[in-house]
């Protein structure tokens, strides 16, 4: 009888082992969604653009990870998207490297129209991890709700079952990789929608490099005394305050 439960035992330590396989490598696709219109100020020059934009802008980005290295970066436009190139043309240039073995980041961020090289420690989130779940590509998800050092709080779903501690953009520092991601503030949601554990391109996962870096700090300095006028104009301060605040949230984001 204890040998016939023993048996019966390690049967299924032996099944759940095989069907819990840990993911230390892969390329994940993002669906990204941004209202748009949510984003833009009430003057009359923006109420007129509105008429001519799509609600969603839409996009696919790649987060691509091996060694405990990752880079994400754009791949395509959705065709439902609707909008100006000028509106397109950061999402396409920016580019986010982290080496989590390391704790250094560099990223390429276009700013002002500008390509910027930011190399830094990884920015830090606080994370408060809660009892809900959900599934997202395939994956048992849990819930967690973090706090940037700028203020700004995003909800994430993250899984353990893949391995890296990384996420969409900057975000990251949970006990497992980010799939489902919502900023608020931003009006902005990112959802993975497939996940390839095949990975042809690994030597992609490097660091941009340029003549010219910035720590964060030194940079946010930087841009906001180059644009220490852009948001000064109309009666309307609170709106002006929040111009401001999202400019420099997707700017270092």
């Amino acid at each position: 009888m204890k040998s016939l439960l023993f048996f019966i035992a390690a049967l299924i330590f032996t099944i759940t082992s095989k069907a819990q396989q840990f993911v230390d490598k892969a390329v994940i696709e993002y669906e990204v969604n941004t209202n748009l219109k949510k984003t833009m100020s009430n003057d009359s020059w923006d109420e007129m653009m509105k008429e001519n934009l799509s609600d969603l802008k839409i996009s696919y980005f790649t987060f691509t990870f091996a060694d405990n290295k990752s880079i994400y970066k754009f791949n395509r436009w959705s065709p439902k998207t609707r909008i100006p190139k000028h509106q397109k043309e950061a999402d396409e240039e920016n580019i986010w490297y982290h080496d989590f073995v390391s704790g250094k980041m560099n990223m390429q961020k276009q700013i002002v129209g500008t390509n910027f090289i930011i190399t830094d420690s990884i920015q830090k989130i606080e994370w408060q991890i809660t009892n809900e779940h959900r599934e997202i590509a395939g994956y048992n998800c849990r819930k967690a709700i973090g706090k940037r050092t700028d203020g700004v709080y995003v909800f994430a779903f993250y899984t353990d079952d893949i391995t890296i501690s990384g996420g969409p953009c900057s975000i990251n520092g949970l006990p497992g990789m980010i799939l489902g991601l919502t900023i608020p503030r931003l009006y902005t949601s990112f959802m993975a929608v497939k996940i390839d554990l095949e990975i042809n391109n690994v030597s992609d996962i490097k660091p941009t490099s340029a003549k010219k870096s910035y720590g964060l700090i030194e940079l946010k300095s930087l841009i906001e005394e180059k644009t220490k006028d852009w948001f000064s104009f109309g009666e309307d301060k609170e709106e002006n305050k929040k111009q401001k605040d999202m400019f420099f949230w997707n700017a270092f984001l």
